[in-house]
Parts: structure tokens; sequence; C-alpha cells
């Protein structure tokens, strides 16, 4: 069985681990961020980050620099950074958009992060030394919808985001102030600032996540369409959608260079993997603790329970479904582990729960499963 943790009945609509997941930063569906700290099997509040206006849409938290981005529909930025006294600091990021901010990201060398916005653009945010503040660089063309989500390749340059114009886009967002020429990649080797890399078509969906594999040479993405995609970019940029036949999902991620975990309105995740320029459905990862349960009751008890609501049928008014979230899962993260060897992953959704599934569980839980 995976861990679950209960925040309420509030959906937890974003979350972001430190280095040492010992604590969580997350969001109740409302303007502030909630620091939890894991002791004694429970999840403790520590801190609360009140300076946002509106609902908060997206947090990272940087694991070497132990600094909180935080963005959100009141169209502001803060990165916090903790002081001596244990206290969060919020520094204000100037973003210059319009809407709200949707999602954000810190690259992987945490010298810079994009914002994604209903602004039909992309903040790219770093630190200006000279004037001791955090200034933006905005990715604009062709983007003709709001940005819905963001992912960084490992080379700590290019940036591949979603939107509700059904594409999937890579870009550079190479900022000569703060890092070093990027070199050539199999996305292409011209990379100056807001220069488009590649641009696919998802179908006819919006796009709810993508992900970069651990080595940067594979995207994969998933739409409203019900779809699930992937592009090899070392085999000619080779494009391959699978149409499923369960709901949306809402977000994905690589759990090894060859397999990836989606979720969303089903409240299961999902596991497929990608070889050859296929896309498989291998198995649904949630072993359905419903019927686990409904085998411990006794009949009688059964019989009593249809009896105490007049019903014929004891699954007439069952309200409970038969998985461990009981509403859409909104955000997957890597828990333990890298995205080419996850040990752990962790879901969020709907329901106010936090879950972390153990993958080595989740290996002797299903008869022949191997996720690698």
């Amino acid at each position: 069985m995976p861990d679950n943790y209960s925040f309420g009945i509030e959906p937890v609509s974003c979350h972001a681990f430190n280095k040492d997941r010992t604590q969580v930063a997350l969001s109740l569906n409302d303007s502030e961020v909630q620091i939890h700290k894991f002791a004694a099997g429970k999840w403790a509040l520590t801190d609360t980050l009140a300076e946002h206006g509106q609902r908060v849409t997206g947090i990272d938290w940087a694991p070497n620099s132990n600094r909180i981005v935080t963005c959100g529909a009141d169209r502001n930025a803060y990165v916090w950074t903790k002081q001596s006294d244990n206290k969060w600091k919020p520094t204000l990021v100037v973003l210059r958009i319009n809407r709200a901010a949707t999602s954000v990201r810190w690259s992987p060398q945490e010298n810079k992060f994009a914002v994604s916005s209903g602004a039909r653009m992309i903040a790219i945010c770093y630190f200006e030394q000279e004037n001791d503040w955090w200034i933006s660089k905005q990715i604009k063309k062709p983007i003709r919808s709001t940005v819905t989500c963001l992912d960084w390749h490992p080379n700590n340059v290019l940036l591949a985001c979603g939107s509700t114009d059904f594409k999937a886009r890579v870009y550079s967002a190479y900022i000569k102030d703060v890092e070093e020429k990027p070199s050539a990649t199999s996305w292409g080797s011209k990379m100056p600032f807001g220069n488009l890399m590649a641009e696919f078509s998802s179908g006819g969906g919006w796009v709810h996540s993508i992900s970069f594999s651990a080595n940067g040479e594979r995207l994969a993405w998933v739409g409203h369409d019900s779809s699930v995609c992937v592009v090899d970019a070392a085999n000619g940029q080779q494009l391959t959608t699978v149409k499923t036949d369960v709901l949306p999902f809402m977000s994905i991620t690589w759990v090894t260079d060859n397999s990836l975990v989606a979720a969303g309105f089903d409240c299961c995740p999902m596991l497929y993997t990608y070889s050859s320029g296929n896309i498989n459905f291998v198995s649904k990862l949630d072993d359905t603790a419903k019927q686990q349960v409904a085998g411990k009751v006794s009949a009688m008890a059964r019989f009593k329970a249809m009896d105490s609501r007049a019903a014929t049928d004891d699954s007439a008014n069952e309200t409970t479904l038969g998985t461990v979230h009981q509403n859409t899962i909104t955000q997957l993260s890597i828990h333990s582990g890298t995205k080419s060897k996850c040990t752990k992953f962790a879901t969020s959704g709907v329901d106010g729960q936090l879950v972390v599934w153990d993958v080595k569980s989740l290996e002797s839980a299903f008869a022949g499963l191997r996720i690698a």
C-alpha cells in the first residue's frame, strides 16, 4: 500500500519537496503556501507563506540553494529565502505579465527559473547582481494561447512548454549573463534566447503536463483529448501519439529512461513504456484498495449496512472510489531517485491527499510488473 496523507477537504493545487524530502511546500487552493515537516509518521505545519493576493498556481523548491519560488493568479512570483532566524523572506520578481501565472520551474543549475502564464508568454527570470533583484526576459512567439506547463532540459538552456493552443514547444532560454554558451544537442545547435527549437501538435486537446527524459533526448506530454505523446530527438524528432481509452491525464513524468507514469481524472497512476517508437500501456498502479477492504468485511456486516440504508445492493449508494485518490490527481513529482531511476514518486489531488508510491512495492504487488 502507498503512504497517503490527508491535508483536509480542500484540493492540493500544487506541491514541492525539499532536498531530503523531510519538508513539503503545498497550497490548498488558496493564496497561501504551507510548509509541513515530516515527523513521527505525519506532516506537521511549521510555516505559512502569505504574500500572494490570489490563488497560488505553482511551487518549486530548489534542492541545493534551498530557495522556494511561487507564482499565482495575482500575476506575481516570489522567491523565498530562509533567513538565519528560520523565517522565510519573500522577494518580488518583476514578471511584466498582465494575466495569471500558471506554473513555475527552477532550472537544473538553479540560477534561473521559468514562469508560464495566461498572457501567451513565458518569463525567464534570473538574478541581476548589480541591482540586487530578480528580472525577467520574455518568450512570446509563436505562442497563441495560455501556457500551462513547463519542464527544463538537463543542459539548463532548453525549455519545453505546453499550451492551450494544442502545441508542445521547445525553446532556448539561454541567458548569457548567467551561463556559458551551450553546446549543440539533438534539438539543434543555434540557441539564441527565445529561439524556437521545435514545435509539435498534440492533436485536439490542451497540453496539461510535459516532461523531458533524464538525458533530455525524449520529451513526453499529455493532452485533454486523453492522449500521450512522446518525441525522440535522437531519432529525427520522431513523434508518437497514442489516444487512450481513459479519462484525460493531468500530469506525466519519466520514472526510468523508457518508462512513464501519468495520472489525472481517473484518479489512478498508470504506467506506460516507450521503445522503438511505440508507446505501450503496461498497468494501472493502484491495486484497488476498495476490493481488499470489501474482502475483509463479513457477509453479516454487509447485509446490516444494506438494511440500514434500505438498499437491495450495497453498491447502490456507494460513494467511495476503488482507488487511493478519491478525486482527480493534479500533480505527479519524483520523490526519491531521478527520472532515470525513480524509487518513489508522489501524487497530489483534488481530494486533499498527498500520496507517496514506492516503485519496489508496486512491482511486488502486481504479478509480472517491472518498471525499467
